[in-house]
């Protein structure tokens, strides 16, 4: 194969990011229920899939649901275009995790935090089997820090479970488990004591409504690296940073060996919270739900619900 006549294909999840305005609230007040991230070899074709009657029969561990169907998984469900594959990804990162994550069956109507349905029914393919909860707190860069965090979680990788308030304060969840807990007054965060003190799933879940409240777009956009889209990663970030905004998580990465085109597929949450879904390409259907980084070199990047500058890559520093 020659490498020069490579092209990379992308899956992204669009999330879209939202004010922080109807989001605060106290945090005693929210009740519920080591390995590198990076993706290694990303120019190289895919050779660790497991196939079983054309199925990829990988299973990982996602915490907030106890079983899926491995044909559900975003793996199974999306196929790549002709000429296309999946780029390497090494079993341990969060690309691999990310690429086999589970949607649900079928094409099922995207729900919002309440249960009621989403106004616009339109804009989706496929929609993550991911709970969103009761409060209306997990909308766009929220769910993106969610599935990050989510990753590092499952492998009780605690250290580089780690976001910032929109006041700039860090706040990690290894301090979390500790027995503190951050208490925001005006401008200020000042740490306090907690009886609660574990690893627990329901305590990091409690943990990161907490980072919903008082994080979003703009803190978020603070904490990533800019890149080129010519460098674009599984787990990537597009993010308009601002109150609202918008972000988006590349989910999976192909090639194309004879153009070297590059492409990109789409999801996203929004306002009011809601249920992640992969998104259609709403400028090129016969290439949909796929997009293409050559469609964007010169303009923006059209999502059916936000217009992104071709600006606005980022990337996790951890």
């Amino acid at each position: 194969m020659n490498n020069n006549t490579i092209s990379i294909l992308l899956i992204t999840i669009v999330i879209n990011a939202c004010s922080q305005d109807n989001k605060q609230q106290d945090n005693d007040n929210i009740n519920v229920q080591s390995v590198p991230s990076s993706i290694l070899n990303s120019n190289q074709i895919d050779t660790t899939t497991t196939l079983v009657s054309g199925i990829d029969s990988v299973r990982l561990n996602y915490s907030w649901i106890s079983d899926f169907d491995i044909t559900n998984t975003l793996v199974n469900r999306i196929p790549t275009p002709d000429g296309f594959e999946r780029v390497s990804s090494h079993p341990q990162s969060y690309g691999y995790w990310l690429r086999h994550i589970p949607l649900k069956e079928g094409r099922p109507n995207v729900l919002l935090y309440n249960k009621e349905e989403k106004w616009n029914q339109s804009a989706h393919v496929a929609v993550l089997d991911m709970d969103v909860d009761e409060r209306n707190l997990q909308q766009c860069a929220d769910a993106v820090m969610r599935l990050k965090a989510e990753f590092h979680y499952q492998k009780e990788d605690f250290s580089n479970i780690h976001f910032k308030y929109t006041s700039g304060d860090n706040i990690p969840f290894s301090k979390w488990i500790t027995g503190k807990r951050p208490s925001v007054s005006g401008h200020e965060v000042i740490w306090k004591n907690c009886t609660s003190c574990d690893d627990t799933y329901p305590s990091f879940r409690k943990y990161m409504l907490s980072i919903f409240n008082y994080a979003g777009t703009a803190s978020l956009e603070k904490e990533l690296s800019p890149k080129a889209w010519t460098d674009i990663q599984i787990g990537d970030v597009v993010i308009n940073g601002g109150s609202p905004g918008h972000a988006v998580i590349v989910l999976d990465v192909a090639i194309d060996t004879e153009t070297d085109e590059k492409l990109f597929l789409l999801a996203q949450s929004y306002m009011p919270a809601q249920e992640s879904h992969i998104l259609r390409n709403p400028v090129n259907s016969e290439l949909s739900p796929w997009y293409s980084v050559s469609e964007i070199a010169s303009g923006p990047l059209d999502t059916p619900e936000w217009s992104f500058t071709n600006t606005s890559l980022r990337r996790f520093n951890f």
